[in-house]
């Protein structure tokens, strides 16, 4: 139904129907969308819905036109036994719209009206928890949360929006399979409109954060970098000297930078592995990925083993350290650029729901575009994984070679190997689980712009490696025991970690599996459930913690002698808590009164006892 102007006014209180039931509940409206005619209101348990006008009655015709209004204007996750979460489809409705009257003077009269439930599609789902810590915004609980499929989540937005009844003339003589139904909801999600509104909540201190991020995070790279290579890169001796121009820039060394990413881009166009399809887009379509990560990691290490074979000095990396970091910045600019000036021509659905603020700094930091594609080739899903993190483990076998040339070791320190052999297991464990990062909220929510792309042909591989970059030209000697102590921190970490991830992937597949009746949950308005059990029952975060536990085991092989190789989890820990405040004002806007009370079940965000 087309309408000239919304009828209810934002702030008004009306009585607002649950979709998939024929109850009405008191709800505040809280805005009106004219382009899709639909209201945002806001039940008493936090839940914000999207209704039709259809859908929405004034509070004093309501209770004129029935007497059990009183009853029914409480929030539905009071009267769970009257109405239904939108997860579970009723199998008959009782009430009848104004349009649905109108017709039914026009047509012979229907006994029953069935509404069609769409069948769950299982999919395994994994956390991209594994991957690089300074650009996964991942919401946690999200990932913690039971998702029945993508495809019923689906139907419960296009429920609002969209009649799924069968048509009258068909019913009694066919009724729709979930197949078919599942088919229609996406040809309509296809057809669909979607207007993309500007980006008002700017995130990284708005423009003018965004503005100093663009200059301040190469800078933090240069001086680390130039820091570590001192005699003594104590504190004392900061700032570093400035570098002439011949030790910043060198034209074969780019041309090397520039190799390697379009010698990953090919070994991410080989037809191996299997292809997947990642989570719905807001138009409803998935797109689909080839899941070959972990074979392109094999391989490199192949190339790189007949190189050094071959005569190939791998410790010409640590000598030109600061030119290779420099190439790769220009090269991530070069790249954000050719993102935002394509971005320009891309249909509106198409943009990033953060990178369209219309301010040319904020939107070229953020990104505006989703998924910037050529042809089959999606630009931000390779760079996440692929150049900088396999890039990142070439950095560390490089510096384990030019510590044994430059201290003229028979084989690496003990702290050496550590640092690679953690390292090392941490990049295996994120690419062998590549999946996992289609969930996270860089593919699903960010675009793909300066900050992403620095950050993962930069910040990455050249920041993260800092531990071993430092071991080269400053040797700690680890006694046994110190040595098993490390060993055994990193393993816990690991632990934690890995075991977090699995037991919260294994309840999102199937929540029904007996394996897992012990866990405890909560239910939410939105028909999901909490997990407060487990790991995820100890902290809000555990994969979190394990992550930390790690970074520490990371570091301590470079003793105490200088905090500079402890610089990233100083900074990991400032990344996490932002991370867990932005998770939280999501969550509880998401899940209201549910998400309080699993606050109140679980205490502690990260640190037990602590934080």
């Amino acid at each position: 139904m087309t309408m000239a102007s919304n009828r209810f006014q934002s702030g008004e209180m009306v009585m607002g129907r649950w979709p998939g039931s024929s109850l009405y509940y008191e709800v505040k409206v809280l805005n009106f969308n004219s382009n899709t005619q639909l209201y945002t209101v806001i039940y008493k348990d936090g839940t914000e819905l999207e209704l039709k006008e259809v859908d929405i009655k004034r509070v004093s015709g309501f209770r004129q036109s029935g007497g059990r209004s009183r009853s029914r204007s409480r929030s539905p996750s009071r009267r769970r036994s009257r109405s239904r979460s939108p997860g579970r489809v009723t199998r008959r409705s009782t009430s009848r719209t104004m349009e649905t009257r109108k017709d039914a003077r026009k047509e012979p009269k229907v006994k029953e009206v069935q509404e069609v439930r769409l069948s769950p599609v299982e999919k395994p789902v994994e956390n991209n928890s594994n991957n690089k810590h300074d650009k996964k915004e991942e919401n946690d609980t999200t990932n913690r949360v039971s998702e029945k499929s993508e495809a019923e989540s689906e139907s419960n937005r296009i429920g609002v929006r969209y009649n799924l009844r069968p048509r009258k003339e068909e019913v009694g003589t066919k009724v729709m399979e979930p197949e078919e139904v599942e088919k229609k909801v996406a040809e309509r999600l296809r057809e669909r409109k979607v207007s993309v509104e500007r980006s008002t909540e700017l995130e990284f201190g708005g423009r003018i954060g965004a503005f100093f991020m663009i200059f301040l995070l190469p800078t933090i790279t240069v001086i680390l970098l130039l820091m570590c290579s001192q005699k003594d890169p104590s504190l004392m001796n900061f700032p570093p000297a400035l570098p002439s121009l011949d030790a910043v820039w060198d034209v074969q060394v780019f041309g090397l930078v520039v190799l390697w990413f379009f010698f990953q881009a090919l070994l991410y166009l080989l037809p191996v592995g299997k292809v997947v399809e990642g989570l719905p887009l807001r138009s409803g379509k998935r797109l689909k990925y080839r899941i070959n990560g972990f074979y392109a990691f094999i391989l490199t290490a192949l190339v790189l083993g007949v190189a050094h074979y071959q005569g190939v000095d791998l410790s010409y990396i640590h000598a030109n350290f600061l030119q290779f970091s420099v190439s790769a910045m220009i090269l991530s600019v070069l790249l954000s650029l050719y993102l935002y000036v394509r971005s320009c021509w891309v249909p509106q659905e198409d943009l990033a729901p953060a990178g369209n603020s219309g301010n040319v700094i904020y939107d070229f930091f953020i990104g505006r575009e989703l998924n910037p594609r050529i042809k089959s080739f999606d630009l931000k899903y390779f760079c996440e994984l692929r150049p900088g993190l396999i890039g990142w483990v070439v950095i560390n076998m490089s510096m384990l070679v030019a510590e044994m040339k430059i201290q003229k070791l028979d084989a690496p320190s003990p702290a050496m190997m550590l640092v690679n052999g953690f390292q090392l297991l941490y990049v295996a464990d994120a690419l062998w689980n590549e999946e996992a990062i289609l969930t996270t909220i860089d593919i699903v929510h960010d675009g793909f712009g300066y900050m992403l792309a620095f950050g993962d042909l930069v910040w990455v591989p050249f920041t993260y490696s800092l531990q071993s970059f430092y071991l080269v030209n400053h040797p700690s000697a680890l006694s046994l025991t110190w040595l098993v102590t490390i060993i055994t921190l990193n393993l816990i970490g690991y632990f934690v970690f890995r075991k977090a991830n699995s037991q919260k992937n294994a309840f999102r597949r199937n929540p029904a599996d007996p394996k897992l009746s012990h866990l405890r949950t909560i239910p939410t308005a939105t028909g999901k459930s909490l997990l407060v059990s487990g790991l995820w029952g100890f902290v809000r975060h555990p994969n979190y913690l394990g992550d930390l536990i790690m970074a520490l085991a990371w570091s301590l092989p470079c003793g105490f002698s200088h905090i500079l190789p402890y610089f990233y989890i100083v900074y990991f820990t400032c990344l996490l808590i932002h991370r867990d405040a932005r998770d939280e004002k999501q969550c509880r806007r998401k899940y209201g009164s549910a998400w309080n009370e699993y606050c109140r079940q679980v205490r502690y965000r990260i640190f037990p006892g602590i934080y």
